[in-house]
This record gives C-alpha cells, sequence and structure tokens, in this order.
C-alpha cells in the first residue's frame, strides 16, 4: 500500500497557478494598506509561550501548537515532571501540565499578540502613531472545515498611540478600499461598541462576573437564532435575564440607526463610501475579551460567515510596557476572502514559453538571449525543449498559467523579429 503523501490534515499545498492567484490577491490587498500610509513589518512565526498564553488571545490561546523544550532543557523538565507525578499523581495538584512544562515556544495563532510584543520591543525606534501592515501565516490546532484551516494567512493593520475615532474611520475605510480592489466591493461591516455591550448586559440584570459569559451566548445568535440565546441566558441567569434579553431582541428589529458613541465614525464613512457599508449591530460580541470599544466584523453576501473582524484594545499593549497604550485593529480573513473570488483566472499574455527546436550550442545560446530580451521587455519566461507531442507541453503551460508561447531555431536572434502566439484559444 503505497504511503500517505497529503499534507498534514488542515494544510494546503497549492499548485503554481493557484500560488500565483493568491500572491496577486495578496499584493493588492497590500498595496491599498500601503497606499494609505500603513508600515510592513514582520514578526517571528514563534513566539514565546508564556506570551502566547497570557490572557490576551481568548480561546485561541487554548489552539496555540506547542514547540518543546530541546536538549538538556527537555530532558531537565521531563525529569522534573516525572518526579512531581511520582509525588502527586493528580498533574493539576502536582504543578505538572506536559503541554506547557514541557514546551517554551508556541507558533502565533494571530498577528496581534505578536504586533503587541514587537511594539514594546521597538517604540523608542517607531513613530508616536504607528500604523502597522502585516501579512502572513497563522496557526491554529482546530478541527478543519470549510473555511477553517490550522495553517492560513491573515491580513491585518493596526493603529497604536491614537485614541481618537479618527483610528477606526482610517481602519474602516482602508479596509474597504482594499475588500474593492480584489473585487469585494459589495462587502459590508457590522460595528457595535463594547461599552454599549456591557451595559446592555448590566441592564438584563447580568452579574458582573457573569459579563463574559453572557457576550458568548449572545454571540451565537446567528448560529441558534433568539430563542436559543433565551434559552441558554436562562439556563445560566434566570428566566428574569430571558425575559429581558427576548424584549430587547424583539425591539432592535429595524431599529438599527447608529448610537452616539458611532455617529461620527458611521458620517466619516457614510461619506467616503456611501450608505450601507457600514451596519450598526447590538448584536456583534466578537470572542476576544480584550477589546475595550468599536469592535468590527466584516460580511460578504456569498459568504456564510465573516471574512474579517477586528476593534480597539487599548489595554494589550500595556501588559508589557507596564503603561496603558490606545490600540485599534483589523483582520481581513485572506482565506474566506480568496474563497469568494474567481477560481480560474485568465492565462497571462506576459507569461511566456519559448520552445526549442533542438538543443545545439547556437539554438540554446538563441534562447537563453532572446529570454534576457524578453525578460526585459516585461514577460516572464521559461525555456522549453521541443517534445514529440508539442500540443502536450502547451497545453500544460496554458494549464499552469503561461498565455503565449514562440519556438526558437538556430536562425532566431532577434526578440523584435520573434513570432509570439497566444496559448489561448
Amino acid at each position: 500500500m503505497a504511503k500517505d503523501v497529503h499534507p498534514p490534515r488542515g494544510m494546503r499545498d497549492f499548485l503554481p497557478l493557484e500560488k500565483s492567484r493568491r500572491d496577486r490577491v495578496l499584493t493588492q490587498i497590500r498595496e491599498a494598506y500601503l497606499s494609505h500610509g500603513f508600515q510592513e513589518i514582520e514578526t517571528p512565526a514563534l513566539e514565546d509561550l508564556e506570551r502566547l498564553t497570557s490572557g490576551q488571545g481568548g480561546d485561541n490561546e487554548k489552539l496555540a501548537f506547542r514547540v518543546m523544550k530541546r536538549g538538556e532543557e527537555f530532558e531537565k523538565a521531563f525529569a522534573a515532571g516525572l518526579n512531581a507525578l511520582v509525588a502527586d499523581t493528580d498533574e493539576e495538584e502536582a504543578g505538572f501540565s506536559p503541554s506547557d512544562t514541557l514546551a517554551d515556544l508556541g507558533l502565533r495563532f494571530d498577528l496581534t499578540v505578536p504586533l503587541t510584543r514587537y511594539y514594546a520591543t521597538n517604540r523608542a525606534k517607531l513613530p508616536t502613531v504607528f500604523k502597522a501592515l502585516q501579512t502572513g501565516p497563522v496557526w491554529r490546532a482546530e478541527r478543519p472545515q470549510k473555511g477553517r484551516y490550522r495553517q492560513f494567512i491573515q491580513c491585518d493593520i493596526d493603529i497604536i498611540g491614537d485614541s481618537s475615532e479618527l483610528a477606526e474611520i482610517e481602519l474602516l475605510n482602508a479596509s474597504l478600499d482594499a475588500l474593492k480592489a480584489i473585487g469585494l466591493g459589495n462587502a459590508t461591516i457590522r460595528v457595535n461598541h463594547r461599552a454599549l455591550l456591557a451595559n446592555l448586559i448590566d441592564d438584563l440584570g447580568v452579574p458582573v462576573e457573569g459579563r463574559g459569559q453572557a457576550m458568548v451566548i449572545i454571540d451565537k445568535l446567528d448560529k441558534i437564532a433568539a430563542q436559543g440565546v433565551t434559552n441558554e441566558l436562562a439556563a445560566k441567569f434566570g428566566q428574569q435575564v430571558a425575559d429581558r434579553a427576548a424584549s430587547w431582541l424583539a425591539s432592535i428589529e429595524g431599529n438599527l440607526a447608529a448610537p452616539s458613541e458611532l455617529t461620527n465614525i458611521f458620517a466619516a464613512i457614510e461619506a467616503r463610501h456611501g450608505e450601507r457599508r457600514l451596519r450598526f449591530d447590538p448584536t456583534l460580541v466578537r470572542g476576544m475579551g480584550y477589546y475595550t470599544g468599536a469592535i468590527f466584523e466584516i460580511e460578504h453576501p456569498e459568504s456564510g460567515s465573516s471574512i474579517g473582524g477586528g476593534g480597539r484594545y487599548d489595554g494589550m499593549v500595556g501588559r508589557w510596557l507596564g503603561t496603558d497604550v490606545p490600540a485599534v485593529g483589523i483582520s481581513i480573513g485572506f482565506e474566506r476572502a480568496v474563497d469568494l473570488l474567481d477560481a480560474d483566472p485568465e492565462a497571462d499574455p506576459k507569461a511566456l514559453v519559448l520552445v526549442v527546436e533542438n538543443t545545439d550550442s547556437t539554438t540554446i545560446g538563441n534562447a537563453l538571449k532572446l529570454q534576457a530580451e524578453a525578460i526585459e521587455a516585461g514577460y516572464r519566461v521559461r525555456i522549453e525543449v521541443k517534445p514529440k507531442k508539442l500540443n502536450l507541453l502547451l497545453d500544460s503551460m496554458l494549464a499552469n498559467g503561461f498565455g503565449s508561447f514562440a519556438t526558437v531555431d538556430e536562425n532566431s536572434v532577434n526578440f523584435g523579429a520573434l513570432a509570439i502566439r497566444s496559448l489561448v484559444q
């Protein structure tokens, strides 16, 4: 039986044409953000596990891939763990958690936690108001399903050091431009505010210590509907809380005018992008507990789930600096966004295949000279030896995104005279 040669579950290989398409879309997003004055940075794939599990990443912390200690450090940790278990068979009482005690690093599960560490490390070298752009892979050990992978790309922009609403406005404005640039101009962004949500939950009669649990239940509204939310609230906090929640959910239907806390943001974005690009949603929660102000979620009519989101997280950076720094960010979920785009892009006419008639030194020399001239003229150029069945080669090149070809022999010396033909029928 042949060995399984597939990539690990939840991770994917990309064929050349798909990789090219993904790179093109990612470049369009990056260029849109760069045009708005964001500065691109890069952080390591690995962070200290202690930082990744410090409480800033919400439920995602449970999904971090751990990296075991190495060499002598691992041996010491393993021996200490065994001794603890021998002395007390209850791992929790022994203070021995194998996944954490034996590991010291973890793969990043988002780009926000690494950014806060990056800012704390490099603050003295950065502008007072830092506008960061990050793109790159992140990893989560979750159950793979459509639109959810264990390795995926995120595209983040964040503004650190600006407590004014201008920061939110800039993020939303740039993100709508980026979505338009990749062909998702009909995407909209749902907006809420954590202060409004906290006040609402207090009004429902939920005790302060239960606020987070109530938010988690309300966040399920799109999955379990209003009745499911009220049932869970009743089970957790009593029927009186559930009855108040039912009245609140019924009252918000058709009454979605932006409240005063968000009026300026809505006005600025509508003036730039027109109406209905933002939508106030008082039920929007966002799962991360670190949000402190406005929160966002990007939706698209052809997607069954959000394709991005973010919000203000003023308390996060201060964890590493000892002083609070205002911060707000938003992320485009690259995988879900790409899935909404045309999966069959046209072959590139500037991707050229030079088919050499034979491999004598003169013909090969001509091909190399013509390749250099074609590259100078803006082509991407691949050299291939002519096979017995030329049509099979050309079909394969077309399927891999090459849009034109030309044959080269011992008399082919001038690129301007080269007969370049389209591969597209």
